[in-house]
């Protein structure tokens, strides 16, 4: 979340039910001279309506993830990027990936995510 503020990203905000890591998370935003400018929330994020996000970042086990992309493909508007860290999500194309092994991520453009998905429903060829 410090990151993507620090990269121009507004507001910049994660969501976190374990409270030891929601309050290791306000913590090194703190410590990082962040505090007041990114919010970590106690919030369930299969509760959270992300329509109006357009810049997703998550770190989830790989079992996560389907059900995460139903979730995003349904909310999240065309214009949204979703970035990964960690693991990909199984059945989307990556737009662009950048890095290796336990720091690589992957980021996917919804509309192109869309695309593909459409694509495959019909049976074309992506």
């Amino acid at each position: 979340v410090v990151e993507a503020y620090k990269q121009g990203l507004r507001p910049a905000v994660g969501y976190e039910l374990n409270p030891w890591l929601l309050c290791l998370s306000n913590y090194r935003a703190w410590k990082a001279g962040y505090h007041g400018k990114v919010s970590f929330l106690k919030k369930d994020l299969w509760k959270v309506n992300l329509s109006d996000c357009h810049n997703v970042i998550v770190f989830l086990a790989p079992s996560v993830k389907p059900p995460l992309a139903a979730k995003l493909l349904a909310e999240l508007p065309d214009e949204a990027r979703v970035v990964a860290g960690r693991f990909p999500f199984p059945s989307w194309t990556p737009t662009s990936t950048l890095g290796q092994g336990l720091e690589q991520v992957w980021a996917y453009d919804m509309k192109e995510v869309r695309r593909a998905a459409q694509s495959s429903a019909e049976g074309n060829p992506v």
